[in-house]
């Protein structure tokens, strides 16, 4: 009996959250890396998929036909006999600064990778899927959850760049996220074109962003004040902001992603920022009560003209788990969710 003929199947489950990328260390490469970042899981929307193995490689659900591309992708990179079909349960938001084709790749890669059995690393899984060209902050947060700071990437090397810190949020940090239903962010070519557009930023800035970091953004988180990483964090994205201004038109991509910045800031969010190329925007503020109160507020604004989410940072990254399907992709009666 083929793959494919068996009445149900035991198939991999993948669920992994979006990212926030809260900003760039370094576009001037002077010391031999390029890029670095912050960024963090985010506490939705998140993506859940399933794999099982099959003859050929198909994909059914949303973002089917790139889900079909990671697979084989990941099985070519394996060297890995057979085929798997991928259905896609839950999908992230595309271009609009949460990280969409990374989570998607890696979970695609991670499925495949326990299916048949072989070792798993995400940078690894990264490779096999093609991502972490520039930011690894998708990756390390697809990995670990949490805060997570990566240390850029090495011009001749293909290696994912290495996480330099991974902390947890204090359970009570409660963060609200909103997608705009506005013009997409930069992605694939337009995004390349963008980067060698850019102006190296003020050698005294990149500095400037390192010192926020080390000495203010993590020793805030390290002692739950929130409102010292906020203002660290507000800070940091107004710096690498103008970074990205001679491509974006500002320090935020105009219209509702920069009216969103300014609203949740009076709204009480003690950090605030653009998500990577936006529109996605996020507020952080103190306690389930305050994080309902902004989302409210978020979505008054926004007027049903787009979406929001709000929770506490989740603690890991990607669960996954085994589980048995129907070949038409549904549970069986009883099989746990």
């Amino acid at each position: 009996m083929t793959a494919a003929m068996r009445p149900e199947q035991e198939a991999v489950f993948v669920e992994a959250p979006a990212r926030l990328h809260f900003g760039v260390l370094d576009l001037r490469g002077a010391r031999g890396r390029w890029f670095g970042g912050i960024g963090a899981a985010a506490p939705a929307p998140r993506l859940r998929l399933s794999a099982r193995l099959a003859d050929t490689v198909s994909a059914d659900g949303e973002d089917a036909e790139r889900a079909r591309g990671f697979a084989r992708r990941a099985l070519g990179h394996r060297g890995l006999e057979g085929g798997v079909h991928i259905t896609v349960h839950q999908s992230l938001p595309a271009h609009v600064g949460l990280g969409s084709g990374t989570q998607l790749a890696l979970a695609v890669a991670r499925a495949v990778e326990e299916l048949h059995a072989v070792g798993t690393d995400t940078a690894e899984s990264a490779r096999a899927a093609g991502r972490a060209d520039r930011s690894a902050i998708g990756t390390h947060a697809f990995a670990e959850g949490g805060l997570v700071v990566e240390g850029g990437r090495r011009p001749a090397s293909d290696g994912v760049a290495p996480l330099v810190v991974r902390m947890p949020f204090p359970p009570t940090w409660w963060c609200v996220v909103a997608v705009p239903r506005a013009g997409r962010g930069l992605s694939g070519p337009a995004e390349l074109d963008a980067f060698d557009a850019l102006p190296p930023p003020p050698e005294r800035e990149v500095e400037r962003v390192a010192h926020l970091v080390l000495m203010s953004l993590l020793p805030a988180l390290a002692e739950a004040d929130l409102p010292a990483f906020g203002e660290t964090l507000t800070a940091i994205q107004a710096i690498t902001g103008r970074w990205w201004a001679p491509v974006q038109g500002g320090t935020f991509a105009a219209g509702p992603t920069e009216t969103l910045v300014k609203a949740m800031a009076g709204w009480g969010a003690m950090g605030v920022g653009q998500s990577s190329w936006g529109p996605s925007v996020y507020g952080i503020v103190d306690g389930e009560e305050a994080g309902r109160a902004l989302a409210d507020n978020v979505g008054t604004a926004l007027g049903g003209a787009g979406s929001v989410y709000h929770g506490p940072f989740p603690a890991a990254g990607a669960r996954i788990w085994r589980d048995v399907l129907e070949v038409d992709g549904s549970r069986p009666e009883g099989a746990r969710v």
